[in-house]
């Protein structure tokens, strides 16, 4: 996690550009700094691996202040991808990628097969690429190097100044995707710079919005679209994109309430007879407090007669995706395909279940908002 508390920036000809920046980038997420010219995004993030130090304030990562850290190995354990690529053109592509890990001493055999499972995972042949000059790939391809380049040494954190906004938009739309694909598998703490809202609706967790070096609105891609603070936020997002997000359904719109649950302490056979009852085949797993804790499927409860298993709490699933009342629809149908379930769990901010969105509440609702197909033809 990366904490900002009190941060203020003045450059030596007076310029105020940060102005009382409190501020968490939370683990494992990307979180888009977005404002017009100016506004102090890109100052905020080279804060973070200290390329500037604040006039006032602290920054964390994970507990340690880093003013008091080594600003060179800070870097070296920070991936940075910027605008222009900047790849070393007289490099190959393998040398390109094995920078930092070579700075870092890392064996030989250790960078070549990072640089293989690197290119690999964008979709770039080992084979094909690593000897390869960076002119002799396109500019989409240059900026897949500079992004897992970042990611060679195996970095915790990632910081991303406005990355694909010198490509064309197909290479940009592709690389916004490829991003979001990456992330799924490698869960780090990114921070991006962008002034594209449509992108930092596209791939963040978290949305900044700056103006004049002060924070305007933090929050989910939902909560700034749903709940602007004031006219700037509105006029940024624009009244096309305002218009589009209320006429697409929330969550909270569709989940159904009262979910039958069971305890982590109740016993398997006791499960059992409530799903036998119920006619379910999954039930959802909640403490004394209605936080939520995980599933058990029919087919935990069957195998659990084999084993010494006699409570929820030995078989218990953890849900790899939860939603809240304000997510939109599509996302929340996304997710559901994306890890084939066939609900999701609807999540309060202080961990309790409010709720699951089910196939067959979606099939209710589009029922009630869809006239009934009468028989003939459908146009």
């Amino acid at each position: 996690m990366i904490k900002l508390t009190g941060i203020t920036k003045t450059f030596d000809n007076g310029y105020n550009a940060l102005k009382n920046i409190d501020l968490i980038c939370n683990k494992g997420e990307i979180t888009a700094l977005i404002g017009p010219s100016g506004c102090g995004k890109t100052t905020t993030m080279k804060l973070m691996n200290r390329l500037l130090n604040p006039s006032t304030g602290n920054i964390f990562i994970d507990g340690k202040d880093i003013s008091s850290l080594d600003p060179v190995e800070l870097r070296r354990s920070i991936g940075y991808v910027i605008q222009h690529i900047g790849l070393f053109p007289h490099m190959t592509i393998s040398k390109n990628i094995g920078v930092v890990p070579k700075l870092l001493k890392w064996e030989k055999d250790r960078i070549e097969n990072r640089v293989n499972d690197l290119l690999d995972l964008v979709g770039l042949d080992p084979e094909t690429y690593r000897e390869r000059y960076p002119s002799e790939l396109s500019g989409g391809q240059q900026q897949r190097i500079g992004v897992i380049r970042a990611l060679a040494a195996e970095p915790e954190i990632i910081l991303m100044d406005e990355p694909f906004s010198a490509l064309d938009p197909i290479s940009r739309e592709q690389l916004q995707d490829e991003l979001v694909r990456l992330q799924k598998e490698i869960k780090k703490t990114i921070i991006f710079v962008t002034h594209d809202m449509d992108e930092a609706i596209k791939i963040a967790d978290k949305i900044v919005l700056m103006k004049d070096g002060e924070i305007v609105q933090q929050g989910t891609p939902e909560e700034i679209l749903r709940r602007p603070v004031n006219d700037f936020v509105e006029n940024f997002i624009g009244q096309k994109r305002l218009k589009q997000i209320h006429d697409i359904p929330t969550v909270s719109e569709v989940m159904v309430k009262g979910t039958i649950t069971v305890s982590p302490n109740c016993s398997i056979s006791k499960a059992m007879k409530i799903m036998e009852s119920k006619y379910l085949y999954l039930l959802i797993v909640v403490n004394e407090d209605n936080k939520l804790q995980g599933y058990i499927s029919i087919f935990d409860v069957v195998r659990s007669f084999e084993s010494e298993h006699q409570h929820v709490r030995d078989i218990i699933h953890p849900f790899r995706h939860i939603v809240d009342s304000e997510t939109l629809l599509p996302k929340a149908l996304k997710a559901m395909n994306d890890f084939q379930y066939s609900y999701l769990p609807v999540v309060k901010d202080d961990g309790t279940l409010d709720g699951l969105i089910t196939l067959e509440s979606i099939i209710e609702y589009l029922g009630d908002i869809y006239p009934p197909v009468r028989s003939g033809v459908v146009v």
